[in-house]
């Protein structure tokens, strides 16, 4: 796995926010620690979301009638995507 160095300016509100979240009197040993868990948490948050969206809409397409539903070969629907995609 790839390591990245990066580097962020923060200034004022936010920079002092960081301080008091990390070292002796915060939660976080260093600032990388600190982000690491941000980015974590995020990622976390960006997959739920997504994973409630794919149960929403499947609970939708569950609870349509039955007569709703248009049975397809694999090659309309590849072929439907294809244009879906251009």
């Amino acid at each position: 796995m790839a390591r990245t160095t990066m580097t962020v300016r923060l200034s004022g509100a936010l920079n002092d926010f960081v301080a008091a979240n990390v070292g002796e009197t915060g939660s976080y040993e260093n600032v990388s620690e600190y982000i690491r868990d941000l980015i974590r948490r995020d990622k976390e948050r960006t997959e739920k979301y997504a994973f409630d969206y794919l149960k929403a809409e499947l609970k939708l397409a569950f609870a349509a009638p039955e007569s709703s539903y248009v049975a397809l070969t694999a090659s309309e629907v590849i072929k439907r995507n294809q244009v879906s995609q251009e």
